[in-house]
């Protein structure tokens, strides 16, 4: 029988922690937003899991590529930035990280984190399971008409209810939002539905 432990974390991370660059483009596009949508501006998050099984912790993000040494942090998955034909340049590609024994830069600036979804070994498997069939459409669009543009917060949110966590009632911290985390939701729903 397994003795070690199990769990899986949830980590909200500031939008642009750690880069001043992402963070006022992420303040001016939710200006923007906030008054298309006649509401006041929140606080914008990016998510992130770490998985802990037995003696090995993973950590599992959406990122820009920084390098082509992908394999030293477990990419999983990969896909394009604003357009697909742009994804041809580096600078316009994402990867998706299952990253054993990684880290999650700006750990240190995580709010209300971390969220601890669930102690189960078998849940945590199935989230880890998971990550290599993610969903990878464009960063920024709405390809799949979910209504909301797919991202870092997508991929988490589908992760999370792929692998069985229920993540509808989770909620980012108290006066921020999380764009994306819907569609990745609905995406979820819809492959359940199918399967």
């Amino acid at each position: 029988m397994w003795g070690g432990t199990a769990a899986v974390d949830l980590y909200w991370l500031p939008l642009g922690a750690g880069g001043h660059f992402v963070r006022l483009n992420g303040r001016a596009y939710e200006a923007l937003m906030a008054r298309i949508e006649r509401r006041r501006a929140y606080d914008l998050y990016h998510s992130a899991l770490q998985v802990e099984v037995g003696d090995a912790t993973f950590v599992i993000e959406q990122t820009p590529v920084p390098d082509l040494s992908g394999e030293q942090r477990g990419v999983a998955a990969a896909g394009s930035v604003g357009t697909r034909w742009a994804g041809r340049f580096r600078m316009f590609r994402y990867e998706i990280r299952l990253w054993r024994n990684g880290h999650i830069p700006d750990v240190a600036e995580a709010v209300d984190s971390p969220l601890q979804l669930t102690t189960d070994e078998n849940c945590a498997r199935r989230v880890l399971d998971v990550v290599a069939k993610v969903p990878t459409p464009v960063w920024g669009r709405d390809e799949l008409g979910t209504g909301e543009m797919w991202n870092s917060n997508s991929v988490i949110a589908w992760v999370i209810a792929s692998g069985g966590i229920d993540a509808g009632s989770i909620r980012p911290p108290a006066g921020g939002r999380a764009p994306g985390w819907r569609a990745g939701l609905e995406v979820a729903r819809r492959q359940t539905v199918t399967a």
